[in-house]
């Protein structure tokens, strides 16, 4: 594929200031929803667990944003599409990820504090790692300059919307735990259903957009979360000696809260096209992937659980 960010650039979603206002709140519920589901004993984990710990964080903030800078390059993929592959893979591991952690047979207890590690990290430094990976590729680079985003707004813009509602959960789950279980409980849902009404109002609003450049995508997206399981599975294998959490990993690093990625690309971005359809569509690709995987696994490579 040709490279060029003005061509990457042509493909553009109009997201208006009160739209803008409303995706930003909506990311902030979504952030105060994940803290509130951190319990202690997660953080308790981090401390008795420090180096499968930090194997698993560096396999999602470190491991995955450089398999997926070789790939963009590898296959030169035009800005638009390489800026949200680079955003996607910055962004943490989803609630999702547990879940199908447990199906699978994985260490859910690993996966929970990983999910958790990731989303504090994202929450204070998510910004600064997409414009960091995004500076190793000189085309979405360009991009960035080419839609005059004012990179030090948007670290601060973000991490505002990150930050606060984190802290206001961790606090939460902390002071009052009963609260915080409730609260989650309900907000689980409607986050869920915030991300859904968001790719669905994509799909309908930006159809002609969707069916000119999704056919492109799919392909580009599924290659990418494939490799994005397997780097999971390749770091586990080689640095962690317990099945369970390798397994684990694999979910860790190949499900990502693209949600919280197409809500940055909508406020934060400029509601780049390209960016946005690819992260909308990983944001279903990766539970079809991740949930035909852990059926295999379970099928055919069980674990026993302890």
């Amino acid at each position: 594929m040709t490279d060029t960010a003005g061509a990457a650039a042509a493909v553009s979603i109009a997201v208006d200031p009160v739209t803008q206002v409303v995706l930003s709140a909506s990311l902030a519920f979504t952030m105060l929803t994940v803290a509130l589901g951190l319990r202690p004993h997660d953080f308790g984990f981090v401390r008795s667990h420090p180096a499968s710990m930090l194997v698993g964080f560096c396999a999602q903030v470190i491991a995955l944003p450089l398999v997926t800078l070789l790939l963009v390059k590898a296959l030169s993929l035009p800005a638009g599409i390489a800026l949200g592959m680079i955003i996607v893979a910055c962004c943490p591991g989803g609630a999702m990820s547990n879940l199908i952690t447990k199906i699978a047979g994985g260490d859910s207890a690993y996966s929970v504090a990983l999910t958790m590690l990731s989303s504090v990290f994202s929450a204070l430094l998510l910004p600064i790692a997409i414009l960091f990976w995004v500076s190793w590729h000189g085309p979405a680079n360009a991009l960035i300059d080419e839609i005059n985003i004012d990179r030090a707004e948007f670290i601060k813009n973000t991490t505002i919307i990150l930050v606060i509602p984190l802290a206001i959960g961790i606090w939460t789950a902390w002071a009052r735990p009963e609260l915080a279980v409730k609260l989650h409980t309900r907000f689980m849902p409607v986050a869920l259903l915030i991300l859904i009404g968001l790719i669905v109002a994509g799909l309908i609003t930006n159809y002609d957009v969707v069916v000119s450049h999704g056919m492109q995508m799919t392909p580009i997206v599924a290659l990418h979360n494939g490799l994005a399981f397997l780097t999971g599975g390749i770091v586990g294998r080689l640095l962690l000696k317990d099945r369970r959490k390798t397994r684990a990993l694999v979910f860790e690093v190949g499900i990502q809260n693209a949600g919280l990625g197409l809500i940055i690309v909508m406020t934060q971005l400029g509601g780049l096209g390209e960016a946005a359809i690819l992260v909308g569509t990983w944001s279903i690709w990766h539970l079809i992937g991740g949930f035909t995987l852990a059926s295999i696994f379970r099928k055919f490579a069980p674990l026993p659980m302890r």
